[in-house]
């Protein structure tokens, strides 16, 4: 309640919003895309990017914020949940052989407690190549109809073309502010 409170009173309108996912799900690229990088020179994040964006009014901080997502740094995820408005999970749409691990990823996350009640936008990246997984495949496999905990929404996109990513963003914006601001 507190939260609530203190960001009613905040003059800019700011919240924070963290982007997660396993390795090679396109993170980056995404963040790269948003900002209007060139989306041909990624390589893997071995820590974390943090970007602050205006958008429809409000400052997203670190809605860009990427964290690596190889094996070994998930374990520092933690360390940037404070304060979390929303997540995104980023889901490679070609990665059947890891959508397990993304599930039991992104179950684990949802239990954190600093992370209660952040609004959750799943983007299905990669939709652009042939044979991907389709929104249901992805709603299925990571079992999003059980999540009681969470507003979520998922979101087919594309980081290389852009696809999405405009939308997702503004959704996360609008489900976070419902909650955030009273004015």
């Amino acid at each position: 309640m507190l939260s609530i409170l203190r960001k009613a009173r905040l003059k800019d309108k700011e919240m924070r919003i963290l982007m997660l996912g396993l390795d090679n799900a396109g993170k980056t690229t995404i963040v790269k895309k948003i900002m209007g990088e060139d989306v041909n020179t990624v390589s893997p994040t071995l820590g974390f990017i943090i970007k602050t964006i205006d958008y429809d009014g409000h400052k997203a901080n670190g809605c860009l914020g990427d964290v690596g997502g190889q094996k070994t740094l998930r374990s520092y995820w933690r360390n940037y949940f404070e304060k979390t408005d929303a997540l995104i999970w980023v889901v490679d749409s070609t990665d059947r052989l890891r959508i397990d691990d993304c599930r039991v990823e992104l179950q684990g996350l949802l239990q954190e407690e600093r992370l209660a009640g952040a609004s959750l936008l799943v983007f299905a990246n990669k939709t652009d190549v042939e044979g991907c997984m389709d929104e249901q495949e992805i709603l299925s496999a990571l079992e999003l109809e059980n999540v009681r905990t969470h507003h979520w929404h998922v979101l087919q996109c594309s980081a290389m073309t852009g696809r999405n990513l405009k939308e997702g963003l503004a959704w996360v914006v609008e489900d976070a502010k419902k909650r955030l601001f009273l004015y």
